[in-house]
């Protein structure tokens, strides 16, 4: 009786450490992906020059011929 009884404490004494706490599964911690994305940005290299084209076209459309010099009536003897 009295191996049974060490036995027995044994074995509880090894068992309850093995299974103290329980099982846990192993957390796997990713890391995101870093991404370089350049900033949306509009090309000053295009719209600088296609303003200035319209300030020239809006100029020499406006541009009010008020001599009376020139002769260009079409009487048809030129």
């Amino acid at each position: 009786m009295t191996k049974f009884a060490t036995f027995a404490a044994a074995l509880g004494l090894t068992a309850t450490s093995a299974l103290a706490g329980g099982y846990v599964a192993p957390v796997v911690e990713v890391e995101p992906d870093v991404v370089d994305e350049q900033p949306a940005s509009s090309n000053a290299g295009l719209i600088v020059p296609a303003l200035l084209l319209l300030g020239v076209v809006a100029a020499v459309a406006s541009d009010n011929n008020d001599d009376d010099d020139d002769d260009t009536t079409t009487d048809g003897d030129n």
